[in-house]
């Protein structure tokens, strides 16, 4: 896979999980990097730079040729977390659109999110595109691919997690509630959750928002949601 753009390459270098196969780069843009000696780069114009992520993608000069990051285990995942006092999990059902999943990543490590899950079925691959929409997130959070996402949540919910989903048809707004400290969120896509997704909650909300507007982009609710999580775990109570 390639990534492009600086901030991108930048963070995938720094990451020890990613393994860089080469990197190629215009000459100014090596000038302003500062890249580890030992990376294998080979110097190129804008036009191959183009050739090889398409002439749409903003790659700022440089491109990354790599491999994808290795899976991490759901299980494995949830030891490193379970003990924490507060601990926040996004889950994304049928969330297919990258720019949408890069975009909520981002937000995730904004909002100090310990990982992203999803379903394997029908989940787009890691490209340079999810990555460059996430801004460089993909190397500093993992994401988490489930052959179950129901199953996923039981496993949370044991550990002590709650289940909160966003629900746009919801009775309850978002701050109606307490939220708790280990919490999971989980946002659906333009037709919301499934209904074995949404069975599984243990609280389903909305946000508090204008009626004229029916609803808001996913990536742009997810960042409310998890901004309100922070704000009313942080707030002195």
């Amino acid at each position: 896979m390639f990534l492009y753009g600086k901030h991108v390459v930048s963070l995938a270098v720094k990451n020890p999980r990613r393994k860089i196969k080469e990197i190629y780069a215009m000459k100014e843009t090596l000038a302003e990097m500062h890249l580890p000696s030992n990376l294998p780069v080979r110097p190129a114009d804008r036009h191959s730079l183009d050739l090889l992520v398409g002439p749409g993608a903003v790659h700022q000069g440089i491109v990354a040729k790599c491999d994808p990051l290795p899976p991490v285990d759901l299980k494995d995942f949830i030891a490193s977390v379970e003990n924490k006092e507060k601990c926040l999990i996004v889950i994304l059902d049928q969330v297919t659109d990258p720019h949408n999943i890069g975009a909520i990543m981002r937000s995730a490590v904004a909002f100090h999110a310990e990982a992203v899950i999803m379903p394997e079925a029908g989940a787009p691959n890691e490209t340079g595109v999810l990555a460059k929409s996430a801004s460089g997130a993909t190397e500093l959070i993992p994401l988490i691919r489930v052959s179950n996402l129901a199953r996923a949540m039981e496993m949370l919910k044991k550990v002590g997690f709650w289940c909160v989903g966003l629900d746009g048809y919801a009775k309850d707004f978002i701050t109606d509630h307490k939220l708790p400290k280990k919490c999971v969120m989980i946002f659906g896509a333009e037709d919301g959750m499934r209904r074995l997704t949404m069975e599984n909650c243990d609280m389903v909300v909305k946000l508090p928002m204008n009626p004229a507007i029916e609803s808001l982009n996913v990536s742009n609710a997810a960042a409310v949601a998890m901004y309100e999580w922070n704000r009313f775990i942080d707030s002195p109570k």
